[in-house]
């Protein structure tokens, strides 16, 4: 974790909703000690219907990102009709695990909303794929989760799950020395991807204090 391709330290959050999904990060990328960057960008638009966040090289997960938007739009093209989120994250997977004597270090979370609901799906860099309610990634999930586990529950909304996802990031950036400086939030529902404003999200944090 030597230079800017091994950037690491992050908390993200993904919570599936009666209505959709949400997801949620802070903004820090780390090299050991030091704070490269304040103003990284972890959630990623793979397309209209889903999105991911990730957590470990920056490097490494800038670069499946580029796979999954660019097979995602070929799908579109070629059978007029958009790929399923299963069928992204199990091709996610499949690059993660093919590389997994030369892994790329990075875990996302994966996840949207398409014919058959809402769901997220979690990834490791040996290709592992796993369907959950809520999960957490990144150096500050074990604090994240803390307030995960006690404020879920299967009958959340969209609008009720941000707040939960804030108050998750906001515990771990309070405890985690690589978590920090700000957090970005975003959405899909049936209308589609939604990253909220900076100041959107400041707003809700001042009303959550």
């Amino acid at each position: 974790m030597e230079d800017e391709r091994r950037l690491k330290g992050t908390t993200t959050v993904g919570i599936t909703c009666k209505d959709g999904v949400v997801f949620a990060t802070e903004r820090r990328a780390t090299i050991g000690n030091l704070i490269a960057h304040k103003v990284a960008d972890k959630i990623f638009k793979v397309d209209e219907h889903i999105a991911a966040t990730v957590a470990g090289s920056v490097a490494d997960a800038q670069t499946l990102m580029k796979y999954l938007k660019a097979e995602a739009a070929l799908y579109k093209m070629r059978n007029s009709e958009r790929i399923s989120i299963e069928a992204v994250a199990a091709l996610a997977s499949n690059i993660l695990h093919s590389n997994r004597f030369y892994p790329l270090i990075v875990q996302a979370l994966l996840g949207g909303v398409d014919d058959t609901g809402a769901k997220i799906y979690s990834l490791d860099p040996t290709g592992g794929m796993i369907l959950d309610k809520f999960i957490s990634t990144g150096s500050g999930s074990p604090i994240a989760y803390g307030v995960l586990e006690d404020r879920y529950t299967e009958d959340l909304y969209v609008e009720e799950a941000i707040d939960i996802a804030i108050k998750a990031l906001k515990s771990a950036i309070e405890r985690d020395t690589f978590s920090g400086n700000g957090i970005r939030v975003a959405i899909v529902t049936e209308e589609g991807f939604k990253m909220l404003s900076e100041e959107e999200v400041e707003k809700r944090i001042k009303e959550l204090n």
